[in-house]
């Protein structure tokens, strides 16, 4: 495998699983794992990831999920090249397939058929907040310069059969505007839970589930903790990464 001065390959440790990154886009970290981890696919279901940049998330679900057909929407033409060749370095081509598209353009009647389950860990940061980084490919994926959380949940809203399950993570800063677009779109906040670094700390992302068409009743699930006492990381996290 050829790869160029800027990359480097990387055993995930979790199905054998292997990805090709891009110093100079944007690298994956713990709040992809996490989401794939949370996120709930039926068996032999469909599952799409908006924003799925080099196609980590759903290279995740297609390990520990039971989908039948996984679908990325990436927006920028390089990380949605680099999508593809994880996808064939994986041999998971008849699975997952990947589109380079705008989320805003993308509906049940874009794909032909309605998803289960939709994804996302959409970029954190508003335009006007935050430092940006050099690189307008990374800009693009932390900034909301090309989509906000609004743009995401409609997105997930028109994609999703009735009854379907939307996933996501974000800043809890952010909650406020994360239920008003849910609810905005038909999506009702069902499940909570926050992320801290570790016990005593504030929470540093939460992973919120939604499902359309559903009745108002969400519950608020014991916090994750990524780093126990002595700085490790604690039991849960390494279950998640499968190195228990």
């Amino acid at each position: 495998m050829l790869l160029s001065e800027n990359e480097r390959l990387d055993d995930l440790g979790l199905g054998g699983l292997r990805l090709i990154q891009d110093k100079t886009q944007f690298c994956f970290g713990v709040d992809a794992v996490l989401l794939s981890d949370f996120a709930r696919v039926k068996y032999r279901g469909r599952a799409l990831d908006l924003g799925c940049g080099n196609a980590i998330i759903p290279l995740l679900l297609s390990h520990k999920t039971k989908a039948a057909h996984i679908a990325g929407v990436e927006i920028q033409s390089a990380p949605a090249a680099l999508a593809r060749r994880n996808v064939e370095l994986n041999g998971l081509s008849e699975k997952i397939k990947i589109y380079e598209d705008d989320l805003k353009n993308v509906s049940e009647a874009y794909f032909g058929f309605a998803f289960d389950t939709v994804v996302s860990n959409p970029p954190y940061m508003e335009p006007e907040r935050g430092e940006k980084n050099a690189s307008e490919t990374v800009k693009i994926a932390r900034h909301e310069v090309a989509c906000n959380v609004f743009d995401v949940v409609s997105a997930a809203s028109r994609c999703l059969k009735f009854g379907g399950l939307f996933f996501m993570i974000h800043r809890p800063e952010r909650l406020a505007d994360i239920i008003s677009a849910m609810r905005s779109y038909g999506l009702e906040p069902k499940r909570l839970r926050a992320v801290h670094p570790k016990a005593g700390q504030n929470a540093s992302m939460i992973l919120i589930e939604g499902q359309k068409g559903a009745h108002p009743s969400c519950i608020m699930l014991p916090p994750l903790y990524i780093h126990n006492a002595e700085g490790g990381y604690t039991d849960e996290i390494n279950a998640i990464y499968e190195r228990t």
